[in-house]
């Protein structure tokens, strides 16, 4: 947690000022406290960064015999057999060990350029192997005689909870970097909310961010993010909030506001990231091409060719093809009676066509120049039971809430979080008040 403040001193003051400075350094300390790091093995939701492959650390079960530890790297057309030759494994061993480990994990799958850890005895045989699979897990191979026993376990990193708060002058991602944090979290941040807000055309200056979240740690090296905990979004005077919340019967988890309403709507706010609009939803627009007036019952969003777009909500694909002055289009039924268009497409996501069920968020297509338009970009429309809707100016509904039982529980939760994003105003109010400049 950073906290940054500009203090004037008054030099006819010094004793309030001392007395101020200790209570504000007093709530920080408080704060920082009250995210104390934790171990887990949980596995975070939705973070997709590319993190360093981390380490496993050695098994405790060997605590009581003294290992040396050997790493080595997969180099392109190795085998794990090749490597193991070179401690003292037999030919009939590796054999063993492949089939003692198959019903667990295929060893034939290991691949150039991951790590290997091989822990051996003061007489140089092999002990243990440990072989990372993901960010998350690793496979663990104990030699017990002359047969091998096999396990994925969770890798032990350290997760700590940290809070940061800022204000956008230009957009989310260089408001989060200038606290020390990077691209990944501000992708995070638009997951969320990206059901209420377009982090591209909806941004203000002045718009600000509250953000709980988790870095995960391996050996005191940050190796990427966790979860988002808890968020707040003040988009053009309006304040958005999320929560996670872990369902303790079923172990579901998602987001919702303080009153237990999900944060996921029936429909994504845009089916672009970052693209910029260049012609919205109104009866009457000249046309680019043809020249005259005419309706316009979409959203346009420029932006590169290749540049992915996703389904705004689950549905199934009910057109996929070339559609006249549309160029290649997208057309996907969604329950409810709705549908979406999306036109003037280069080429289709993979899979899509006649008949494929998609998923919210899912690559259906990519920006292109299809058509009778005058550069690349997306015309996005909805339908609802026969009619276009404006999707900028249209409010879906909430899918999903809280399940009634656990909304008290879910609010005792919330209400901690609450308490932190007071914090910062808390913080600066009292000095802007007590503090003469």
């Amino acid at each position: 947690m950073r906290v940054k403040l500009k203090v004037h001193k008054n030099k006819n003051e010094p004793s309030r000022i001392s007395l101020l400075l200790f209570i504000v350094l007093a709530l920080v300390v408080f704060l920082i406290l009250s995210f104390q790091p934790k171990t887990s093995t949980a596995t975070p939701d939705k973070s997709a960064e590319e993190e360093p492959t981390p380490k496993p650390e050695p098994q405790q079960e060997q605590s009581s015999i003294q290992t040396k530890e050997n790493k080595e790297t997969i180099r392109q057309g190795e085998t794990i057999s090749d490597i193991l030759g070179r401690y003292n494994l037999s030919p009939a061993d590796i054999h063993k060990m492949r089939e003692d480990v198959k019903p667990v994990y295929d060893l034939a799958k290991v691949r150039a350029g991951n790590k290997l850890k091989i822990l051996t005895s003061p007489e140089d045989e092999v002990v243990c192997i440990e072989y990372t699979l993901n960010r998350e897990n690793y496979l663990c191979i104990e030699k017990n005689g002359g047969s091998f026993a096999a396990e994925i376990k969770k890798i032990p990193y350290v997760v700590r909870t940290e809070m940061i708060w800022g204000a956008i002058e230009d957009n989310p991602n260089n408001a989060i970097a200038k606290e020390n944090e990077g691209g990944q979290l501000a992708i995070l941040l638009e997951e969320i909310f990206a059901w209420d807000i377009d982090f591209y055309a909806d941004i203000r200056q002045g718009d600000s961010f509250k953000i709980i979240f988790e870095k995960k740690y391996f050996e005191g090296e940050f190796v990427g993010y966790g979860r988002i905990i808890a968020a707040e979004f003040t988009n053009q005077g309006e304040v958005f909030r999320a929560f996670y919340y872990t369902y303790p019967d079923t172990e579901k988890s998602d987001y919702f506001d303080f009153a237990g309403n999900s944060l996921r709507k029936e429909f994504l706010k845009s089916p672009i990231s970052g693209a910029r609009i260049t012609s919205r939803f109104t009866h009457s627009r000249l046309h680019p091409v043809r020249k005259v007036w005419r309706p316009h019952y979409g959203v346009d969003y420029a932006a590169p060719v290749g540049t992915p777009v996703r389904a705004t909500a689950d549905g199934t694909v009910g057109y996929a093809g070339r559609d006249g002055a549309n160029g290649r289009m997208v057309r996907i039924r969604h329950k409810n009676g709705y549908e979406t268009f999306y036109l003037h497409l280069r080429q289709y996501g993979q899979g899509i066509s006649k008949g494929v069920k998609v998923a919210s968020g899912q690559i259906i297509g990519y920006v292109g120049a299809s058509g009778e338009v005058t550069g690349p970009h997306l015309d996005y429309r909805i339908k609802h039971r026969g009619h276009y809707i404006n999707p900028l100016a249209y409010r879906f509904r909430p899918v999903e809430p809280l399940v009634p039982e656990f909304l008290e529980a879910f609010q005792k939760q919330a209400e901690q979080y609450l308490i932190s994003f007071d914090a910062p105003q808390v913080i600066v109010t009292s000095v802007s008040s007590s503090v003469t400049p």
